[in-house]
């Protein structure tokens, strides 16, 4: 047994058994603290812990602490940090099972969910991200239509440089795009 397996697992007693579930993960487990991953990281300047931070403050037992912070809402599943990891941890899928967990358990950073749960609709229905809907279903969910008034200086500009279409594109293929993302989602329920 590694001397990290033993630390972490020297922690566990008082833990509930999701906890010690995330304790005995790779990312956890495998983590050097480096800090490439945090270096790595383009938005983690906006984060409330770096993806360093996450893997200590879960090795510390602090899961409703990770579950309640925006990192992995602010993930741009760029990868960088998993390609420059010198353990080679998929650092960026975990951050999907950590949003996973925090939408279960209803402890993610408020507006959060909104977000991620308007993005994933919209690309259901055409395959890519249409803002103009993104942003409209976003701040509906959160009951602030005022909210788009802040947004629409920003939103003419880009309307009037062509950078904001007002109908969305969908894709060729979505309907395959659907089939892919429902087997996905199917596997990661198994």
């Amino acid at each position: 047994m590694s001397t990290r397996t033993k630390e972490v697992t020297s922690r566990e007693a008082g833990l509930s058994p999701e906890a010690e579930a995330i304790l005995h993960r790779p990312e956890v487990l495998e983590c050097i603290q480096c800090g490439t991953c945090s270096a790595s990281c383009p938005t983690a300047y906006a984060m409330d812990y770096t993806p360093r931070q996450i893997i200590a403050a879960l090795r510390a037992g602090q899961l409703e602490k990770v579950l309640r912070s925006n990192t992995p809402w602010l993930c741009a599943s760029c990868y960088y940090c998993t390609v420059r990891c010198p353990a080679g941890i998929q650092f960026t899928d975990f951050m999907y099972d950590l949003k996973r967990m925090a939408l279960q358990r209803n402890l993610n950073p408020r507006g959060s969910a909104e977000f991620y749960k308007a993005t994933v609709s919209t690309v259901d229905r055409h395959g890519r991200s249409a803002e103009m809907e993104l942003m409209i279903r976003y701040y509906l969910s959160r009951f602030n239509p005022l909210g788009l008034l802040k947004l629409l200086p920003f939103g003419l500009k880009m309307l009037v440089r062509g950078r904001l279409p007002l109908l969305p594109h969908t894709i060729k293929g979505r309907a395959d795009l659907g089939k892919m993302l429902d087997h996905i989602a199917q596997e990661g329920e198994a």
